[in-house]
């Protein structure tokens, strides 16, 4: 089995749990320019050794990143004679293409894929890319190639490894063994070298529109409400990751209650708001405290958002663009939001890992919340 395999008895890092693996991913929506720009680059000859594929999580990176291997390997070489083959028109590759199928086993020798593997107990994964990865890679690529054509690695991500390990890929950039293109994956490139990233070619993607989200989602086997696209989408900030979570933790009921409660302020019920805290403390639902935070954390930075750029974002809850517009009208309520969401985060962070009561974080946060809402409301 190749080093960069997990066990099987341990997930995969670079899956989402409930959703197929990218390498199991039929379909990539959006994201045409990155695609045109690389059919270019292989078309005019002119194919970077190294692509840095970034973009916020759940966007779609990885699923690109098995996209352009499986093109690289399926593709033929232009061996410059008379018969050579015709310019690919796109990035596809049929589903029972031999290539496709070996890469979905993980068993193309031509190749490799780098991510966070086992402990040395085999217990756990690391929380790292190890050096002794990248080192164990670069020895591979040393070797000729079964075929002598091309190969193609993806590291999923690159920010995840420790200083040893892109000092080491660092090296293997500066001098890329022929025919090999690395598929760099960053969900925060600010976080590797800079000489790492001057030595990629870099393909950004951004967040996706409700379509191409929702189509996403429903080939990942999620099932959508037509009428909660554009919620979704928009407290998902456009990452099929994201929305798939969301989905699985009914985030969006419970947002739109939320909202409803606080459109009330500042007659809020205490009733509801000690309700809402309960709910992050039932241990049959083990996330349900993320899910209480997180859309504490999504109403306040949509607040901020609201008063930084002077109008609302599109509605995820009836009458939000409302309530929005009165707790933030301006620049300066933005700025206390902002900084409310960072502190209630460092909080619930904190908490969480010394076991406070759930309950009792979540009425706090939402206390505070409607201490801030007050104090906006009355600011002369």
């Amino acid at each position: 089995m190749p080093r960069s395999d997990a066990d099987d008895t341990l997930p995969e890092p670079d899956r989402l749990e409930g959703a197929p693996h990218p390498r199991e991913t039929a379909r990539l929506y959006g994201h045409t320019q990155a695609q045109a720009a690389f059919l270019d680059a292989f078309n005019s000859g002119r194919l970077h050794h190294a692509w840095l594929i970034t973009g916020p999580r759940g966007v779609g990176k990885a699923t690109l990143a098995w996209k352009l291997a499986r093109f690289l390997l399926a593709t033929p070489e232009d061996d410059g004679g008379f018969l050579a083959p015709e310019k690919p028109a796109t990035l596809d590759v049929p589903d029972d293409h031999p290539t496709a199928r070996h890469l979905r086993a993980l068993a193309d020798p031509r190749f490799r894929l780098i991510r966070r593997t086992a402990n040395d107990k085999g217990d756990r994964l690391r929380s790292v890319i190890s050096v002794e990865d990248i080192r164990h890679l670069k020895q591979e690529l040393s070797l000729s190639s079964p075929d002598g054509g091309r190969r193609a690695v993806i590291l999923d991500a690159a920010d995840e490894m420790n200083p040893q390990a892109a000092n080491a890929l660092l090296k293997l950039l500066e001098e890329p063994p022929a025919k090999v293109t690395m598929l760099l994956i960053a969900h925060q490139p600010a976080k590797l070298l800079p000489t790492i990233r001057s030595r990629c070619r870099t393909l950004p993607l951004w967040p996706l529109n409700p379509a191409d989200l929702t189509d996403a989602l429903m080939q990942a086997g999620a099932e959508i409400d037509p009428a909660d696209r554009q919620a979704l989408a928009e407290l998902a900030g456009g990452s099929v990751g994201a929305a798939f979570r969301l989905i699985g933790q009914d985030a969006l009921p419970k947002y739109r209650a939320r909202v409803a409660t606080l459109q009330t302020h500042p007659r809020t019920s205490r009733t509801r708001l000690i309700a809402f805290a309960d709910g992050a403390q039932t241990r049959a639902v083990p996330e349900a405290f993320e899910t209480a935070v997180t859309l504490i954390d999504l109403f306040l930075s949509r607040a901020a958002r609201t008063g930084s750029q002077g109008q609302p974002p599109p509605e995820a809850a009836r009458g939000e663009a409302q309530l929005l517009t009165r707790l933030s009208p301006d620049p300066w309520a933005a700025r206390q939001w902002a900084t409310l969401a960072q502190s209630l985060g460092i909080r619930a962070r904190q908490g969480k890992a010394v076991n406070l009561d759930p309950a009792g974080l979540i009425l706090d946060m939402l206390l505070r919340l409607d201490e801030t809402a007050t104090s906006l409301l009355h600011r002369v």
